[in-house]
């Protein structure tokens, strides 16, 4: 199989494999409460979205969802997935997303941990192109000691390094019903875009 995490290929593969131990995941009761504390119809991306589990809860919840992926495979499945829903789907490259477009809320499951730690400042810099000041980067992240991946380990000492720029951490819980595969090291974690220079970030 492809070995570069970071390529489609990879994923197209697994998934005709049926080597997904990454899918399945829900919501758990912080990720409910954050979403239902926000305002109906905020606008929603979920970044390499895979089968799109998530998008079901976050639609009944009055969010407006984007969901995209890189991988054909994915997409496929997740059209099923979605089929006469309002979200909108496309295989898109999330770093190849037009930076004009932005999000109330990024929801990461799995993504950040499924890209090599090579392409993280990458990730970085795109979250803060996409999430304007006071919206949020929110969602799963896997904190392991786990240099070999995907899925790629980190730590929260790690993320708040890399996130420094241009968020701050509110929230960081384990997740109540942890995949498996993550062998119960993912947390819910909120992180919200700080204020421009000279700005005020409102609370």
């Amino acid at each position: 199989m492809a070995q570069d995490s970071s390529l489609p290929d990879f994923w197209d593969v697994r998934y005709q494999q049926g080597v997904t131990p990454w899918e399945g995941a829900q919501p758990d009761a912080h990720m409910q409460r954050f979403i239902t504390s926000l305002p109906s119809g905020c606008r929603v991306l979920l970044p390499g979205c895979g089968s799109a589990a998530d998008v079901r809860w976050l639609l009944q919840a009055g969010m407006q969802v984007d969901a995209i992926d890189f991988s054909h495979e994915a997409i496929r499945r997740a059209a099923t997935t979605l089929q006469d829903s309002p979200a909108r789907l496309w295989q898109a490259d999330f770093f190849a997303l037009d930076a004009t477009q932005t999000y109330d809320l990024i929801f990461e499951r799995a993504f950040l941990c499924a890209l090599p730690p090579r392409r993280w400042t990458d990730y970085t810099q795109k979250m803060m192109q996409l999430i304007p000041s006071g919206a949020y980067l929110a969602g799963v992240f896997f904190l392991a000691d786990k240099a070999k991946g995907p899925p790629f380990g980190t730590s929260r000492d790690a993320l708040q390094q890399l996130f420094a720029e241009g968020f701050v951490l509110k929230d960081c819980q384990p997740v109540g019903a942890p995949l498996p595969v993550f062998a119960g090291q993912e947390f819910w974690m909120v992180w919200q875009r700080k204020a421009a220079a000279g700005g005020v970030l409102a609370e």
